[in-house]
């Protein structure tokens, strides 16, 4: 339909109404060109609308398309859980033998490195999870086994991993991820303070810390402050005797206890704000890990007590 058709001519205006022209001759014609320029500026809105938002799902539909690709790129290796069982409460101790595949072994050098792993179903394969290497990098090199603690919750890959049983598959990446950099808090002449926290499953990346090795024992001031909502979700506990024997003294903090509990109350860094206890700031590093809410108030506890955030060390 022409504009034209939209808007007769003024001659038929005049013809059907005489008294708008005996009232307003002239503005007869401004009036039709007013209304034409106003269709054509909607017109023309309206193009460019539809143009930009063409644009957009173009350009969306690419970024998805480049995902695809990037996620095509990730070598998954095939390997066999050889255990799985419960932690604590919510969480579960899981094994995998890398053995027969020593490049995805190898790739795991620093305690603090993570991969993806991804569960193969009869339809497809789960959406890939990252998960942190719990064991040390030794018993990669060594034994050819990668160890996790899981949390499983519903609907996530870590409920399908933790269903599975022992012999079942899963699909790895190779490790990636700088890891905790000891560099920064090394030699530990100079560094004879370390202080680590750790909430819920976050304690996994720091046990292959403590288990690897860092010099704990030649260090005077080596804390874990290590949080769960109570004694049921805290893994490892039974690990904690040969940690102290490695020179790390455990601070466990629980949120939720029982009446029977005569440790640390709250959460970790009030725990480490009522104790404090830095005794040389420049010779002080941290290691964090776990809740980010955590990690950021003991962050601003050590700066402000005079610790460089360089030695404040986290896997991410």
């Amino acid at each position: 339909m022409s504009i034209a058709t939209l808007f007769p001519p003024p001659v038929s205006l005049t013809s059907s109404h005489p008294h708008l022209c005996s009232h307003a001759p002239h503005r007869t014609q401004p009036l039709h060109h007013s209304m034409t320029t106003t269709v054509l500026r909607q017109l023309t809105h309206r193009h460019n609308y539809l143009l930009h938002h063409h644009r957009h799902r173009c350009r969306r539909f690419l970024s998805v398309a480049a995902a695809a690709v990037r996620q095509d790129t990730t070598v998954w290796t095939q390997a066999p859980l050889t255990s799985i069982h419960p932690a604590a409460e919510t969480l579960f101790h899981i094994s995998v033998d890398v053995s027969d595949s020593p490049e995805l072994a190898n790739s795991f050098t620093t305690a603090g490195q993570y991969l993806q792993l991804r569960v193969p179903t009869d339809d497809d394969v789960s959406k890939p999870s990252f998960l942190a290497i719990a064991s040390p990098p030794s018993l990669a090199s060594v034994q050819g086994v990668f160890e996790f603690l899981v949390k499983s919750f519903a609907g996530s890959t870590a409920e399908l991993l933790c269903g599975l049983n022992k012999g079942d598959v899963v699909e790895l990446s190779q490790a990636m991820g700088k890891g905790f950099d000891i560099d920064h808090i090394s030699p530990p002449e100079d560094y004879q303070s370390v202080l680590i926290f750790a909430t819920g499953s976050g304690i996994s990346p720091i046990r292959s810390l403590i288990e690897s090795g860092f010099s704990a024992d030649k260090r005077s001031d080596v804390r874990l402050y290590y949080g769960a909502r109570n004694l049921e979700r805290m893994a490892y506990q039974d690990r904690f005797k040969d940690w102290e024997s490695l020179g790390v003294k455990i601070v466990p903090v629980l949120s939720q206890p029982d009446d029977n509990w005569k440790g640390e109350r709250g959460y970790v860094q009030a725990a480490f704000s009522r104790a404090k206890k830095i005794y040389s700031p420049q010779s002080t590093g941290a290691v964090l890990c776990g809740q980010k809410q955590m990690a950021e108030e003991v962050t601003s506890f050590l700066v402000a007590d005079g610790v460089s955030s360089e030695k404040i060390l986290k896997n991410f």
